[in-house]
C-alpha cells in the first residue's frame, strides 16, 4: 500500500460501553486504511447527493462528540505505507516502512493489542483483507518484512488472542524464500481454534469455542472481501465480522475486550 493516510478513528474507540475506575472496559480501535478527510468528505457529498440534499448528510463517525488525528510518515520516508503506519498506531512507535511489529534495529515493540492481553482482557484483530495482511499482523506479529505472510500468520498462533477474522491467508503455505511450508489451517486448528467458514458456520458450529478464526466461506480466496457492490449472499461482512466478535469476547468474561476492527480495502478501491 502506498501513499496513505490513515485516521485511526483514535476516536480510539474508546467507547467503552461501561467505564470501570476510570479505565474503558469495552475498546473498541476502528481503522480505515487509505481512508483520510478526502475520502470521508467525498463519502458525505455522494450520501447527500442521493437524497438530493447538499452538503445535508454526514457519516456517524464525523458525528462524534470528540476527534483527533494521527500522523503516520514511517521513520525513514515521509510517505508511508500499511506496515509502518499500522506499527506506529498498534505500538506509538515509528518504523521503517515495510517492518511490522518491530522498531527500526528490529528490536520486538509491544502493541496495545498485547497489553490488552497481558492486562487479562480478551483481544480480537479484525479485517476485510487478508489476516496476515500489514495492518492486522501490526497488532500481533513481530516480522522484519511485511512480505513474510507464512511467518506472520505462525505469530497469529503464538499471539494467543482470542478472536480473528478476515479474507483468510495470504501465501498460507509459502515461506519468505518460496520453500514449502505445512498449511497454516491445520497449524491454527491444532492450536486451539475453531476457524468457521462463513458467518453460517460461525453461529452454527462456533457456539462453544474459546478461540475463533472466521474466514469467508470461500476461504481459499486471498485477496479479501469483497466490496458490497459485488457481494454475494455467501461473502463475509464487516458487520457480521463485528457481531462475531462481540460475541465471542463477551463469552464468559467479565474483564472487556480490545477489538480492532479495519475496513482494509478503500486503498484498494
Amino acid at each position: 500500500m502506498r501513499n496513505h493516510f490513515f485516521i485511526s478513528l483514535f476516536v480510539m474507540m474508546l467507547v467503552g460501553f461501561q467505564v470501570i475506575n476510570g479505565q474503558a472496559k469495552y475498546v473498541f480501535y476502528f481503522i480505515g486504511d487509505g481512508m483520510g478527510i478526502n475520502q470521508v468528505n467525498m463519502t458525505e457529498a455522494y450520501l447527500s447527493a442521493l437524497i438530493g440534499e447538499r452538503g445535508s448528510a454526514s457519516l456517524l463517525i464525523t458525528r462524534f462528540p470528540v476527534a483527533s488525528m494521527a500522523a503516520t510518515f514511517s521513520a525513514n520516508n515521509d510517505v508511508t505505507e500499511s506496515a509502518a503506519a499500522g506499527t506506529a498506531l498498534a505500538t506509538g512507535t515509528r518504523t521503517n516502512n515495510g517492518h511490522v511489529g518491530v522498531d527500526p534495529e528490529l528490536n520486538r515493540l509491544v502493541s496495545i493489542a498485547e497489553k490488552a492481553k497481558k492486562a487479562g482482557k480478551k483481544v480480537g484483530v479484525t479485517t476485510t483483507v487478508t489476516l496476515n495482511h500489514a495492518t492486522p499482523a501490526s497488532f500481533y506479529a513481530h516480522q522484519r518484512d511485511r512480505n513474510m505472510y507464512y511467518e506472520i500468520a505462525q505469530d497469529l498462533i503464538l499471539s494467543g488472542f482470542d478472536f480473528f477474522a478476515g479474507g483468510g491467508f495470504e501465501k498460507r503455505d509459502l515461506l519468505f524464500d518460496n520453500t514449502k511450508a505445512p498449511d497454516i489451517y491445520p497449524l491454527i486448528e491444532q492450536a486451539g481454534y475453531y476457524i468457521a467458514k462463513g458467518y453460517n458456520d460461525f453461529k452454527a458450529n462456533a457456539g462453544k469455542s474459546k478461540k475463533i478464526v472466521l474466514v469467508h466461506e470461500n476461504w481459499e480466496k486471498v485477496d479479501g472481501i469483497p466490496y458490497a457492490i459485488d457481494r454475494t449472499e455467501k461473502d463475509l461482512t464487516l458487520k457480521q465480522i463485528t457481531e462475531a466478535a462481540i460475541e465471542t469476547l463477551t463469552r464468559d468474561n467479565n474483564k472487556g475486550f480490545f477489538l480492532m476492527l479495519e475496513a482494509g480495502r478503500i486503498d484498494w478501491a
